[in-house]
């Protein structure tokens, strides 16, 4: 099996196995991610998802470079179509996906942890989209994720350069949200993924799609998405049971109804 997954009662980790390849994305790897992205979407009592790499060396390392070497334009075309699936999954999904990244992330590996909602990184973590040393560009989303996550000035030099960055530069920039030891990291993922699973279901996924639209509009159209998604929430009985919790100085047990 070249993608795992594992539960842990709400949160589900779902792991890339391709070691022997740094975790490199192949055609195969690519639908049986795109495979497990749907089913974990569809199952309402996941209400958080871990993405890793299998050992320290590598989140992802990228692209199978073997396999696309000898494809002419229409191959890649199809090709670059499965990984935007895969990514649109992924930020697409109604639970939030947090991205472990322990090692390399380059190229496509880079591009699935920006599909993420969240990205943690262990300090041996190494970023970067060298697509243009290969004589391509970033084919799964870098050019618009990028950008948009770390600011225009800081993805062009990183992507028209190739530049791979450290750990630390990373989080600097913004691209992580924290930075760990690596025996350390997927606890601490699996601590963020906790917490999120224990807030309203309901809640978390609309404050993502409210989230989601901020690249697909203005701040007049998103405001106006924020307060219906925030009326809505009265409608719920995650929002009684959450404010009644509050008001009476207890934990709240959320249902997801």
């Amino acid at each position: 099996m070249t993608v795992t997954t594992d539960r842990d009662g709400a949160i589900a980790t779902v792991t890339l196995r391709r070691p022997e390849a740094l975790n490199a994305l192949n055609g195969n790897q690519l639908n049986a991610l795109l495979a497990v992205a749907t089913t974990l979407s569809a199952d309402v009592s996941v209400r958080a998802v871990i993405l890793t790499g299998e050992g320290q060396r590598a989140f992802a390392a990228g692209a199978d470079i073997k396999e696309m070497a000898e494809m002419d334009p229409v191959q890649a075309l199809a090709f670059t179509r499965l990984g935007h699936a895969v990514a649109s999954a992924i930020s697409g999904a109604p639970q939030p996906w947090i991205a472990a990244v322990n090692g390399v992330a380059l190229g496509g590996g880079c591009e699935l942890a920006l599909a993420c909602d969240i990205r943690v990184a262990s300090q041996n973590a190494a970023f970067g989209q060298p697509e243009v040393m290969l004589g391509v560009i970033p084919g799964w989303g870098g050019t618009q994720r990028l950008p948009r996550l770390i600011g225009a000035g800081v993805a062009s030099e990183l992507i028209l350069t190739g530049r791979r960055i450290g750990a630390d530069e990373a989080l600097r920039i913004g691209l992580v949200s924290a930075v760990y030891p690596s025996e350390e990291l997927l606890g601490q993922a699996t601590a963020i993924a906790r917490t999120i699973a224990s807030n309203a279901p309901g809640a978390v996924q609309a404050a993502k799609r409210a989230m989601a639209v901020v690249h697909d509009t203005d701040m007049a159209a998103g405001l106006a998405f924020e307060a219906q998604a925030f009326a809505l929430s009265f409608a719920t009985a995650d929002q009684k049971e959450g404010m009644a919790a509050f008001i009476a100085k207890r934990a709240p047990n959320f249902t997801g109804s």
